[in-house]
């Protein structure tokens, strides 16, 4: 039994992040950041779920660029083969879930 307290969770790297879980090969991972990620695509689904803070979530659909403000408590499911970028606004912690070892 553990219990995480989001909003106190930091770490020493943008990115840095705490495991929570594995499941089968489907990891559940707390992260902390102040600055943006990289563009990428996962090689399978992810649930980003915005534990404390707001986040820009850049995506692309056919082919143009969308963005999505997601404050405390919102999630953003990207399916396999989404293009996609995250963009704190100030400090965020983030709970993702993702195939073990993905971007």
């Amino acid at each position: 039994m553990q219990t995480y307290v989001s909003k106190n969770f930091t770490a020493t790297n943008a990115w840095g992040a705490t495991d929570i879980a594995n499941f089968d090969g489907t990891t559940v991972r707390l992260h902390w950041t102040d600055k943006p990620y990289k563009w990428h695509i996962n090689d399978g689904q992810e649930v980003f779920a915005v534990m404390d803070g707001r986040v820009d979530m850049y995506y692309k659909e056919a082919g143009e660029t969308k963005i999505v403000r997601l404050n405390t408590g919102d999630v953003f499911y990207a399916a396999t083969g989404t293009e996609h970028v995250a963009h704190p606004v100030g400090e965020a912690r983030i709970l993702v879930i993702e195939k073990e070892g993905s971007v």
